[in-house]
């Protein structure tokens, strides 16, 4: 039996409580299940309350883990996430605002992100793409830093990306409607295409 909880930014199929409660029931009907979960179930995904609700229900599960979209989408097409040249360290951050945040932890979260010279991976975050490029150079990164937006893999194998900069991307983003679920890579290795 197939049970589909997939998810889409700002349309979720199923609620999480009711999914962990589908992982707890169905682990008593069938000897083996699969929860098959797309994306980076352990970054910034749900995959940690899952397992939770697993052992808090004594259910014996294996995780088989997968490559990071943070990397494996941007390597696809030609960019690494770090470069010798460019970049020797990259962060992860979440597009999403944190809404516990205080103004004050947010303004200092922000103000350090833009004083390395790294390269920033957001997940989920196109939909704050206006709000990440313009607090990225009001505390200081230059409005010339290269951004690449990729689209994963879609249903017939191609990726969409789309290369700019934080002075411009957002409205690129904008003017083509650009596909959801996508990944911002902001640095300078955002600039290579490293394919044939």
């Amino acid at each position: 039996a197939k049970i589909y909880v997939g998810k889409q930014a700002g349309a979720h199929y199923k609620k999480q409580e009711e999914i962990n409660r589908i992982l707890v029931e169905t682990a008593g009907k069938y000897e083996n299940v699969v929860r098959l979960k797309g994306g980076d179930s352990f970054v910034f995904g749900r995959g940690g309350e899952e397992i939770l609700t697993l052992q808090e229900s004594d259910i014996p599960f294996q995780v088989i883990p997968g490559v990071t979209s943070a990397i494996a989408v941007p390597e696809v097409l030609g960019i690494p996430v770090t470069h010798r040249e460019m970049s020797r360290s990259f962060h992860v951050i979440t597009g999403h605002t944190a809404d516990n945040l205080s103004p004050e932890v947010e303004e200092i979260r922000w103000k350090s992100y833009a004083k390395l010279d790294e390269t920033f991976v957001f997940l989920m975050g196109l939909k704050s793409i206006d709000m990440i490029t313009e607090k990225l150079m009001r505390y200081g990164k230059l409005s010339d830093t290269p951004v690449a937006v990729i689209h994963g893999e879609n249903t017939d194998g191609t990726y969409v990306k789309l290369v700019g900069t934080l002075s411009d991307i957002a409205a690129k983003v904008k003017e083509v409607d650009f596909p959801s679920p996508a990944i911002i890579v902001v640095g300078e290795v955002a600039s290579l295409e490293l394919t044939d």
